[in-house]
């Protein structure tokens, strides 16, 4: 799968006047990160694989 099929979304607690936004497109596989201001095929993105993106999310929580 490439980048242009993922279905990227946002957190709730995102607000709608485009903010600073973290977009999130999972698969089974990988969890892709990007900004929401660059949400170009081309721009900038993150991969990392299911456990990386657990590791964190544990990570953030304790923070």
């Amino acid at each position: 799968m490439n980048i242009e099929q993922l279905t990227w979304f946002k957190s709730s607690y995102s607000g709608g006047e485009g903010g600073e936004c973290l977009e999130v497109a999972v698969t089974p596989e990988t969890v892709h990160l990007r900004d929401s201001k660059h949400p170009h095929p081309t721009g900038p993105h993150l991969t990392l694989s299911p456990t990386a993106w657990s590791a964190f999310l544990r990570g953030a929580q304790r923070s």
